[in-house]
């Protein structure tokens, strides 16, 4: 349909522009490039050479998203030759150009004032929000987000090009899940979901839009709903997020071989299907690989967000190998990032590692404080299915008290939020009653303490038994769970997640 249209000449540098533009919103990046690059040419043709210079900065901006640098970096030099001493706001679009190239926050400040200045919205949005996330990388959270916000405002008013428009919804979007601001996600992406409904046949944005609503329903328990939108994003520049957000529901929901191949697909796209493969492993009772995977890709990360999303599952994984010096650690980084961004989920999720974390070094009763400070906070968030996990645990706390009653109720808490969101692999390892492990209630208290590092005598001291009891119970322990040893039993019980 388009190489129709530009058949149809003559068209004008303008029109040129236009036909640009409907390309790359109906997904045609290919022939975006070649028709703005006409554009240009008819522009210098007809000695307007600011326009051309426009042209030239939309080119090199999308072949720096295409990592094409030594494209992206031609065409600025050629728009800065063409530029030469003009006083006009084409000089701020290259020097946003040059900032996001080179990370040159001050030609960004230049590019912001020249926008100001110049009374031109497109540019003086792109800058700002661009500014924003500079500062959530450099972690001043608040400030960032205030910038983004600022950003939107213009966004949402409907003063940008359709172009600018979603390119900025996107970036703050990404800004606000890099620190993990989801109240904010979740409102622009809202808005954005509205923005391209009212776009027909629009694709250039679709995919990412259909990523950010399918992650936001997965937040909020909507697990049928975030799988149907994540397929639905299954193409284009965000095809690779798409199926690695299958994966991720696929295994909440214990449906092991269709995430390990949304993971696959996904790592054929280049996009690191972890920490989810490595939750998969554990899951399927491969401890060995999922420690590997996890340590690996733990150790290769670099940058706040990117390690923000990767602590919670090494600290799950390291407690579930027994390896609590690593855990240990991860739940410190943990904690301190949470404390520099400041977002609530950020903040949920480190209390909860560390009230685990507790909980593995047989201090049930300082867990207490941090998991119900998690609890309180997934609730106020609506994360039912982390709210699940986080009474889990303030049930083994309560049980490792001895207080069975509370303990009780949390796992039938967490059992029945698990049975509503389809979490089948969680319902099943609580099963009803004894979930499945013939342990009585006082052989799980013994069991915890044992895979808390308590020997039979402080076992003894702490349940106010005789140690001959406490033998007996451990003999019975081992031989339910047919496993050889205080060791295996400790790994079985982190494994279900019984400590």
């Amino acid at each position: 349909m388009h190489a129709a249209l530009v058949a149809a000449e003559p068209l004008g540098a303008d029109d040129l522009e236009r036909l640009a533009v409907a390309a790359y919103m109906l997904g045609d990046e290919g022939e975006y490039l070649a028709v703005l690059e006409r554009a240009h040419q008819a522009h210098l043709e007809a000695g307007a050479v600011e326009p051309a210079i426009r042209c030239a900065f939309w080119i090199g901006l999308q072949l720096t998203f295409r990592g094409e640098l030594g494209g992206a970096t031609g065409w600025l030099g050629r728009a800065q030759r063409l530029l030469a001493d003009r006083d006009c706001v084409e000089r701020g679009y290259l020097q946003m150009l040059a900032a996001i190239q080179q990370g040159d926050e001050r030609a960004l400040d230049a590019a912001a004032e020249a926008g100001q200045r110049f009374g031109d919205a497109d540019l003086l949005s792109l800058a700002v929000h661009e500014q924003g996330n500079v500062r959530l990388r450099r972690g001043e959270v608040e400030e960032g987000l205030s910038l983004l916000d600022e950003a939107m405002v213009a966004v949402t008013a409907g003063e940008l090009s359709p172009i600018a428009t979603g390119l900025v919804y996107c970036s703050v979007i990404i800004g606000c899940q890099a620190v993990y601001e989801l109240r904010r996600a979740q409102e622009w992406t809202a808005a954005l979901t509205r923005w391209c409904e009212q776009q027909q046949d629009l694709v250039a944005f679709t995919g990412r839009c259909l990523v950010h609503r399918a992650e936001i329903m997965q937040v909020h328990g909507r697990w049928e709903e975030a799988l149907a939108e994540a397929r639905r994003g299954a193409h284009g520049v965000a095809a690779a997020q798409a199926h690695y957000r299958q994966g991720e529901l696929h295994r909440l929901r214990g449906e092991h071989d269709a995430a390990e191949e949304a993971y696959r697909v996904a790592s054929r796209a280049g996009f690191e299907p972890q920490p989810g493969l490595a939750l998969l492993r554990l899951a399927q009772g491969r401890e060995g690989a999922a420690a590997a995977a996890i340590r690996r890709v733990t150790a290769e990360a670099a940058g706040a967000s990117r390690r923000a999303a990767l602590l919670p599952a090494l600290v799950e994984l390291m407690l579930a190998v027994g390896d609590r010096d690593a855990a240990r650690d991860a739940v410190g980084e943990l904690d301190a990032l949470a404390e520099t961004m400041g977002t609530a989920l950020l903040g949920a999720a480190a209390a909860q590692a560390r009230g685990a974390m507790l909980l593995a070094d047989g201090d049930p009763r300082a867990a207490l404080a941090p998991l119900r400070a998690a609890a309180t906070a997934w609730v106020e968030l609506d994360a039912p299915y982390e709210g699940a996990r986080v009474r889990e645990l303030l049930g083994r706390a309560c049980g490792a008290l001895g207080d069975e009653d509370s303990a009780a109720m949390e796992r039938d808490a967490a059992r029945e939020a698990y049975a509503r969101l389809g979490a089948a692999d969680d319902v099943a390892r609580l099963g009803g009653g004894d979930a499945g492990h013939g342990l009585s209630p006082r052989e799980l208290q013994v069991l915890r303490l044992v895979a808390g590092g308590a020997t039979n005598r402080a076992i003894a001291a702490e349940l106010v038994l005789s140690e001959r009891t406490v033998d007996r119970h451990v003999s019975n322990i081992l031989a339910k769970l047919r496993v050889p040893s205080r060791a295996a039993a400790t790994a079985w019980a982190f494994r279900h997640r019984v400590v």
